[in-house]
C-alpha cells in the first residue's frame, strides 16, 4: 500500500525563541503542503488554531509536560484542558521518565491517564517516552503502560535530549504496542531517506522541523 509520507508529518517548531513570525511561517507551510499537523508550544496553540480554522485537514498539535516530563499528573491534566480550550486537536505528553526508571509503574500509568482522561473525546494523545534515556526493558514498559492508560500513540523523543528516533526503536515500539496504536518518530528525521526508513520500520507519524525538505523528496514510500 502506498503511504503518503507528507500526510504523516507533524510540522514542528518548539524552540524557546520561536517568535510569531516563525509560527505563522510554519502554519502557512503546513497549509501549503497539507501536513498532518503543526506542532507548537502551548502559547501558540490559539494562533495556530485561528490560522487553520478553514483548513480542517491540518490539525493543531501541542506538547504537555515538555520537555522533561517531571511535572505532576494534575499539572499535565490542566495543561491538556487549557490547550484543548485554545484549539489543540492533539497533545504530545512527556511521561514521568524518573518514575519509570524508579520502577514506579503506578505513577507512570496515572500520569499518562491524567492526560488521556483530560483529552478524551476531544484530542488525540501521544506519549513521549524519550527513548534515548531508556534501556530496552524500560522502552517496552513505557509502551505497555501507554497502551494500558489508553493513549492513541507512543512517540520516541522530545528532540531536546541526547538523541532522537532510530529505526531500531521504532521497530521495538511497533512490536510492543501492536498494530492498532500509532507510533510517532521524532528527532533527527531530516530527509526523505530518514522518513522512508522510519515508516518502513512501523512509524505512522513523523515529528520534524524539516517537513518541507522531506516533502520535496517525494510523497510515497513506494517511490524509493
Amino acid at each position: 500500500m502506498t503511504q503518503n509520507i507528507v500526510r504523516m508529518i507533524d510540522h514542528t517548531l518548539l524552540k524557546a525563541d520561536a517568535t510569531k513570525e516563525y509560527i505563522v511561517k510554519l502554519v502557512e507551510e503546513a497549509k501549503e503542503y497539507a501536513f498532518a499537523s503543526v506542532c507548537v508550544n502551548p502559547t501558540w496553540v490559539r494562533t495556530a488554531a485561528e490560522m487553520l480554522k478553514d483548513t480542517p485537514e491540518v490539525k493543531v498539535c501541542t506538547v504537555i509536560g515538555f520537555p522533561l516530563g517531571a511535572s505532576t499528573p494534575e499539572t499535565k491534566a490542566f495543561e491538556t484542558k487549557n490547550a484543548i480550550e485554545n484549539g489543540a486537536d492533539e497533545v504530545d505528553m512527556v511521561l514521568n521518565i524518573g518514575a519509570l526508571k524508579d520502577g514506579d509503574d503506578e505513577l507512570v500509568e496515572r500520569d499518562i491517564r491524567a492526560v488521556v482522561d483530560a483529552a478524551k473525546g476531544k484530542a488525540l494523545t501521544k506519549v513521549i517516552i524519550e527513548t534515548c534515556l531508556l534501556t530496552k526493558e524500560e522502552k517496552i514498559r513505557a509502551c505497555e503502560l501507554a497502551v494500558k492508560a489508553g493513549a492513541d500513540y507512543v512517540k520516541t523523543s522530545t528532540g531536546f535530549s541526547t538523541g532522537g528516533a532510530t529505526v531500531e526503536d521504532i521497530e521495538l515500539m511497533r512490536q510492543t504496542v501492536g498494530p492498532d496504536i500509532g507510533v510517532k518518530a521524532s528527532g533527527g528525521v531530516r530527509s526523505r531517506e530518514d522518513a522512508v526508513a522510519i515508516v518502513k520500520a512501523g512509524a505512522t507519524r513523523i515529528g520534524a522541523s524539516s517537513g518541507v525538505a522531506i516533502s520535496k523528496g517525494g510523497l510515497s514510500v513506494n517511490n524509493y
